[in-house]
């Protein structure tokens, strides 16, 4: 159960809180009640609450004391809500760079809000334990990783078919059965984020960008993928083609860049692409959306596709012609087909000096793609460009095609030099999750392709990578896992054949059986008999 604690110096807003929803339908149990800050911090001490709903204004210590207290203790959790009456507005602001999950106004707040504001704290959860997850086992989970890959190969059209597609889609259970999507590529950029600590840029583009997420989320239902601390990107989806018709969007995006100017003094820029009817195509939608981005200006933030002429198009990147490449490269390791890949890019862009605003969208396509489908990737990329005043961000400084070059050649070498030393730990940490999934999923029926599409790898690359590591074929491997649950249903639960045969997977009674005498050397009644009336052991 996720632990709650509620802050409130009105012991009627305390019980009002407590019997407005049913806490336990969502997973919450109330840990405890206090009436101000103070008082509060020894109950997070004793209990570690996941959420804390507290007021702002409370005597002894605050509600944005104790959450900034909290912060520097213990890190991103627990999570805040925070309620505030309207003539405390202004503190919002403060409360929104803590990270605070949500704000409710006493006055308004009812079952419905709390519900979801609770409701999105718990997404949150799961995220942030997803990450510290990460962060104690030296690689990123698998969940999290896959579900970032997923959206970035949706972005770049990197799915092999569509049957991969699908099972990465189910295996994540997101959702894509909407008729109708739109991509868009956006930019959160500050002035004064230039003389900042890195931490408190940080702080200032991720609050920026949550901000943004819930705002448009208000919206219309979308996904916002951060590409890094100033980018991201958002695939809009609705069943009805009206809900996304550019007014719309238009809309909801100046909306969202006035609300967090305000806020946070950043400024928002961005480009929309047109409307995909398969979600396949969102990536010519994501692409569309680039180029106008491109065209974007403090004068006109929010750019479409439709409004940009043929010469701009030309000038755009198609990383088309290297996806397949690039891929293969960060996910595998392959230092040869990166060396390859990154030398013909170059090339391409020094035989068209002038083109400068390809050289660049092509270098920020190449930029996110490593960010995202490299384990530690934004990490990595820092420790590459560690020798940079500003790191990999050095890219947006960029004034020529040479210098584009130049950062490139810096990112191929650092890279090369990270894939070669890190080969051997990324191919067992891929091994290792798919070993666990395997286990995972023993009772269904797994084919190579299935989990190579899991996983977003081609099924020949994880057959090899799987044989080479584990001495054992892959489905050698799921026989050998099925069988051993075999015998333990058989025996401790007492199973009949055919029902663990179903249970397993497998297509038939008489083919289970089969597989077990092949592995075993005796039938599953032969295994049972055995055990029942063999000798005892000790």
């Amino acid at each position: 159960m996720i632990k709650l604690l509620i802050v409130d110096d009105e012991p009627l807003v305390q019980i009002g809180i407590k019997s407005m929803i049913n806490w336990a339908e969502h997973g919450i149990e109330i840990c405890g009640t206090a009436m101000n800050g103070e008082a509060a911090l020894k109950l997070i001490k004793e209990y570690s609450p996941e959420l804390v709903i507290t007021d702002i204004k409370m005597p002894i210590m605050n509600g944005l004391d104790l959450a900034k207290t909290c912060r520097d203790t213990y890190g991103p959790i627990p999570l805040f809500i925070f309620l505030t009456s309207y003539e405390e507005f202004q503190l919002i602001k403060q409360a929104l760079s803590y990270q605070a999950v949500d704000y409710l106004i006493k006055l308004e707040l009812d079952a419905q809000s709390l519900t979801d504001s609770v409701k999105r704290a718990i997404e949150r959860l799961e995220d942030l334990k997803v990450s510290e997850a990460y962060k104690k086992e030296g690689g990123r989970p698998l969940l999290q990783n896959y579900n970032d890959k997923f959206l970035m190969r949706l972005l770049y059209n990197l799915f092999d078919s569509r049957e991969q597609f699908e099972i990465q889609a189910k295996d994540l259970k997101l959702d894509f059965t909407d008729l109708y999507y739109i991509a868009c590529h956006g930019e959160i950029y500050s002035e004064k984020a230039d003389s900042m600590e890195p931490a408190q840029q940080v702080n200032l583009y991720s609050s920026s960008l949550q901000m943004t997420r819930e705002i448009l989320s208000k919206y219309l239902a979308c996904y916002i993928i951060s590409l890094d601390k100033r980018h991201f990107a958002v695939i809009f989806y609705s069943a009805s083609k009206k809900d996304l018709s550019l007014s719309s969007l238009k809309e909801a995006l100046d909306n969202t860049c006035h609300m967090v100017y305000n806020y946070f003094s950043v400024r928002l820029t961005a480009g929309i692409g047109s409307i995909a009817e398969d979600p396949l195509k969102i990536s010519e939608s994501y692409q569309e959306a680039r180029r106008a981005f491109n065209m974007a200006s403090p004068d006109s933030p929010i750019m479409t596709f439709s409004s940009i002429t043929e010469d701009v198009l030309k000038n755009s990147f198609n990383l088309a012609l290297f996806k397949d490449a690039l891929t293969k490269a960060f996910e595998e390791f392959d230092t040869d087909v990166l060396n390859t890949a990154i030398a013909q890019i170059t090339e391409l862009f020094a035989s068209h000096p002038l083109r400068y605003l390809q050289a660049m969208d092509g270098a920020c396509n190449i930029l996110y793609l490593a960010i995202s489908l490299l384990p530690d990737g934004e990490e990595t990329m820092n420790q590459i460009f560690s020798g940079h005043t500003d790191g990999y961000r050095s890219i947006y400084k960029l004034k020529n095609v040479d210098q584009v070059n130049e950062w490139l050649e810096t990112f191929r070498s650092g890279l090369n030099q990270v894939l070669q030393s890190k080969r051997k730990t990324y191919k067992d940490h891929v091994i290792t999750n798919v070993q666990k999934y395997i286990n995972n999923h023993v009772e269904e029926r797994l084919t190579l392709n299935e989990v190579a599409a899991v996983f977003g790898l081609s099924p020949n690359y994880l057959s090899a990578l799987f044989k080479k590591s584990c001495n054992i074929g892959f489905s050698e491997y799921i026989t050998q896992k099925k069988i051993a649950k075999a015998k333990n249903l058989l025996l401790e639960e007492n199973m009949k054949i055919y029902e663990v045969a179903d249970m397993l997977g497998f297509e038939s009674a008489f083919y289970f059986s089969k597989v077990f005498k092949k592995v075993e050397g005796i039938s599953p009644r032969e295994y049972v008999q055995a055990h029942l009336t063999g000798p005892m052991t000790f």
